[in-house]
């Protein structure tokens, strides 16, 4: 069998395109050319299987934010570079299967997502430090509190009944939403940067 991170890379498509629920342990099997039995040695379940998936493309997230990190020094331009990659799995997103992990699964996308928020969270604090020490974050907030306060706002667009996707899109509500959070947290110096950078609607 495959190396496991080659072999989750494939499964992850195949949920992304398919479905959490909808697909099962014999149609994964088929689809990676391996056998049933193979696959149950290795997973024991769908739900153990699910759970090395998102652990495995949280985890290639979390990568690629710290890569942009060590490659972009400013702070502001940094939350607006894109990475294809990202941008790639954003869109993906509007799949069924967020919906059917957030509807059928939701102790394993609960656990997963309290993770993913506190990496995060930290990635964005040490966005504000970096922000603040080149004059373009004001210092009169609580950086813990705001990343917090930022993921709930961008992670609300598939859960809330106060929202028409049909009427906001995705890309556009994610958009908006960073905006928001950027312009909360900027200096004068700050929004002349973002003014600077003609940021493009998505």
């Amino acid at each position: 069998m495959e190396k496991d991170t080659e072999l989750l890379s494939k499964v992850s498509q195949i949920f992304l395109k398919n479905g959490a629920k909808t697909v099962t342990m014999d149609e994964i099997a088929r689809e990676l050319r391996v056998s049933k039995k193979t696959l149950y040695e290795k997973y024991q379940n769908k739900d153990i299987l699910l759970e090395e998936v998102l652990s495995y493309s949280l985890e290639k997230v979390l990568e690629k934010l710290n890569d942009l990190d060590e490659t972009i020094e400013n702070a502001i331009e940094r939350m607006f570079a894109r990475d294809t990659e990202i941008e790639k799995a954003s869109r993906t997103n509007d799949s069924i299967f967020l919906r059917q992990l957030l509807k059928y699964y939701p102790q394993i996308f609960n656990k997963h997502m309290l993770y993913f928020s506190g990496k995060l969270s930290e990635i964005l604090m040490h966005n504000v430090e970096r922000g603040r020490s080149q004059g373009l974050y004001r210092k009169d907030f609580d950086a813990y509190f705001y990343s917090k306060l930022f993921f709930q706002m961008t992670m609300s667009y598939d859960n809330t009944p106060y929202l028409d996707n049909q009427e906001i899109s995705r890309s556009r509500y994610q958009e908006e939403a960073l905006l928001f959070y950027m312009n909360a947290i900027t200096t004068e110096k700050g929004k002349e940067v973002m003014r600077g950078l003609e940021i493009k609607k998505l």
